[in-house]
């Protein structure tokens, strides 16, 4: 069976040229070392074949992670209306870059304008009611609740006092002034009953026949001589030949039935006056009753507390509830002017717009703008089995699929703490990797390869991997050892004697593998 042997550095005889052609070789890996800044372009070292002899040597390594993924914006926001309501402007386009702050869309604000000066003016109320409260009662409001108890008393006082002299006195008079007009409305029922006489009628009479004489010769004028004065004497001499026809029909007919009824009215409303007049007079002599001693007693009480309110100042509870009145008028007014404000739908940040979904007239109501941040990051799906070796801060390479051959430098910004959905039964986390500056027009939604850095090793002893046996069962690692060499007889070239050596092994790459121990270099 053939195998892959190491080989240290001890020097023997006939292994001077070994020895040469391995330093040759290290001076070519340093070279290469230089160039590209790895120990992996060794391709001697990673093409070890079985049978060959390589050598272990002090280099430098990385242990890393692969995965795909896409660039995203760091920051996307889907910007929505605060409440539906009408675009008046829209200030950007897709693709425009805006500054944090920045007015996107304009919403109609009248009303909610409107709204603010309502709920300022309700605040601005409950502040004047609570200082108004906390400064107390003014001399004229104490005088005014004094009057009031006075003449609440003195009402009292005259209720439980009973009718005086004066006061039967007045009564018995208002008792003969209301009987005296009921007689003076039952004379001018009668006056306007009979105010039609013989004589009134005759002197009517009279002034027709006069009146038709003077038409007479106003007409009999105006047929000898047509001009226009005969003309104008004519009609005045019919109007009033018709004004005293019309008083004479009036006073044949007689007396009119709504003048009649009015004074019969008269006479009704003056016969209830004297009966109002008389049942008061009876309630006076008979003193007050006990219902109006207990509303005089209970107006006093009222007044009263009144004025001890006044003079004692405001209470703890009357205080407690002015202020809770003006905290939730400001609470109105800061919620009013929210909404105001929210009416304006500005940049949350430094980025591009994504997408704009509204017009100007439109009525808008949930998502209108789509922005995304100006740096961009890659979210990379990282198999269960790698994510246990990362953290954040551990630096990346980048690749993407539009520059394959241009590597661009990353660190692990986050790790997700939930795993993703790949669809396929297999369990990946979300890696975020943040990348560094590059000249690159990088796009949104550009396909990413990475190779994340797990670890690295300074001045390590490194043998290829292919130099590993690795017992699974007993888990163990192995190496073949060239401790020296064996002659060979005649005209047949020597052979290396070999020692199977147990070795512990560190961190491993595509290419070589960490011996900790059972090595030197």
């Amino acid at each position: 069976m053939t195998t892959t042997t190491i080989e240290t550095e001890r020097p023997k005889k006939k292994w001077w040229l070994i020895i040469g052609v391995a330093v040759v070789l290290l001076l070519v890996g340093f070279l290469v070392v230089s160039t590209l800044g790895r120990i992996r372009d060794n391709r001697a070292a990673l093409e070890a074949q079985t049978g060959d002899t390589v050598a272990a040597i002090v280099g430098d390594l990385a242990a890393s992670a692969t995965a795909s993924g896409q660039v995203e914006a760091s920051q996307k926001a889907g910007l929505s209306a605060n409440a539906p309501g009408l675009v008046t402007d829209v200030t950007v386009r897709a693709g425009d870059e805006v500054r944090a702050g920045d007015t996107l869309v304009q919403l109609d604000t009248s009303g909610l304008a409107l709204g603010v000066e309502r709920a300022q003016q309700n605040l601005a109320l409950q502040e004047a009611n609570l200082a108004a409260l906390l400064s107390g009662a003014t001399l004229e409001e104490i005088a005014a609740a004094e009057a009031a108890v006075l003449s609440a008393q003195v009402n009292l006082a005259d209720l439980l006092a009973g009718p005086g002299e004066l006061d039967i006195t007045e009564s018995e008079a208002n008792i003969r002034a209301q009987q005296a007009n009921v007689a003076s409305a039952s004379a001018a029922y009668n006056s306007t009953a009979s105010s039609i006489s013989a004589s009134t009628i005759a002197s009517a009479e009279a002034d027709l026949l006069n009146a038709q004489i003077a038409y007479d010769q106003a007409k009999e004028m105006n047929e000898r001589f047509a001009i226009a004065g005969t003309h104008d004497r004519l009609e005045d001499a019919a109007q009033d030949l018709a004004i005293t026809q019309a008083a004479l029909d009036g006073l044949l007919a007689g007396p009119k039935q709504g003048n009649l009824t009015s004074s019969a009215s008269g006479i009704t409303a003056a016969a209830a006056n004297v009966d109002q007049a008389q049942a008061n007079h009876a309630a006076l002599l008979a003193g007050p009753t006990a219902a109006q001693i207990a509303a005089a007693e209970a107006s006093l009480a009222q007044v009263e507390a009144q004025l001890a309110s006044l003079t004692r100042g405001p209470s703890a509870e009357d205080i407690a509830i002015a202020e809770a009145g003006v905290d939730q008028a400001r609470l109105a007014l800061d919620g009013a002017e929210e909404a105001l404000a929210k009416a304006t739908i500005t940049a949350p940040f430094d980025g591009v717009v994504t997408a704009v979904t509204v017009t100007e007239g439109e009525y808008a109501a949930g998502n209108v703008i789509e922005i995304g941040a100006s740096d961009l990051k890659v979210v990379l799906s990282v198999d269960e089995i790698d994510v246990g070796s990362l953290s954040p801060g551990q630096p990346a390479i980048i690749t993407l699929e539009t520059w394959p051959d241009v590597e661009i430098d990353g660190v692990i910004a986050s790790i997700a703490p939930t795993a993703g959905n790949s669809g396929s039964g297999i369990v990946t986390y979300d890696v975020q990797i943040a990348l560094e500056e590059t000249e690159l027009p990088i796009l949104v939604g550009m396909t990413a390869n990475a190779n994340l850095i797990t670890a690295e090793q300074k001045d390590a002893l490194l043998v290829p991997n292919a130099a590993i046996t690795a017992d699974r069962e007993a888990g163990t690692f192995t190496v073949n050892l060239v401790t020296g060499e064996k002659e060979g007889r005649a005209n047949l070239p020597s052979t290396p004697i070999i020692e199977k050596v147990e070795v512990v092994i560190g961190l491993k790459d595509g290419q070589y593998t960490q011996v900790l121990s059972g090595l030197s270099p």
